[in-house]
């Protein structure tokens, strides 16, 4: 039997389900033990990686919100702002994936107030990254920063993608909503870090 299309599993009937509740087959369907497994390793895999983008927003939002107030450099402090968004999107996503981590898979509506919570977050981001750049623009403030939160950023595009690029490809193949989510938040750090390395060579 070849594997499924969709999601790579050893079942056929796979594409239109993926919880044991949308089963129609449970020979040959999402709670199907070969799926099962499948789908574990993977949720793993998504669990490993907001471990990962956890500690890391960790050091941005105390490095860039410390550095910034030391240095005066309102762009770090934006970008830690940004950065602490992330972080707690980021420890609702990991919830979310150790809860569905669970075979018995009884936590659909954590998993709606989790995607609803993250889409919130994502939209949260605009603000932050528009208010600053209009005071910016109006104050003529110039994107100091210290040399240790230009270290932090140039971490962050290093990171980012890697992050980005994993979580995308595991929120799709669980489709984990979240996941997928928090992933655009990872290239929003990317653009972040990027403007904010842009703004020091450019003055």
């Amino acid at each position: 039997m070849s594997s499924c299309q969709t999601c790579g599993c050893s079942e056929r009937s796979c594409e239109d389900c993926r919880t044991p509740s949308d089963c129609s087959s449970c020979a040959s369907g999402c709670c199907n033990t070969a799926h099962q497994l499948w789908r574990q390793v993977r949720i793993g895999n998504g669990i490993r990686i907001e471990y990962l983008s956890s500690a890391w927003m960790l050091v941005e939002v105390f490095g860039s919100i410390g550095f910034g107030v030391i240095a005066g450099s309102f762009a770090l402090l934006a970008f830690g702002g940004d950065s602490l968004i992330e972080l707690i999107s980021g420890v609702a996503v990991l919830t979310g994936l150790r809860n569905d981590s669970s075979l018995s898979h009884t936590n659909g509506g954590y998993s709606n107030k989790t995607e609803r919570f993250t889409s919130l977050l994502l939209f949260a981001l605009i603000p932050v990254i528009g208010l600053g750049a209009v005071f910016s623009y109006i104050t003529g403030l110039k994107p100091e920063a210290s040399p240790l939160g230009i270290a932090i950023a140039i971490g962050a595009v290093i990171v980012m993608p890697y992050l980005y690029v994993q979580k995308k490809r595991i929120g799709r193949e669980t489709r984990s909503l979240p996941l997928s989510i928090d992933a655009i938040e990872s290239v929003t750090c990317l653009f972040m870090a990027l403007a904010l390395l842009g703004g020091r060579l450019a003055v």
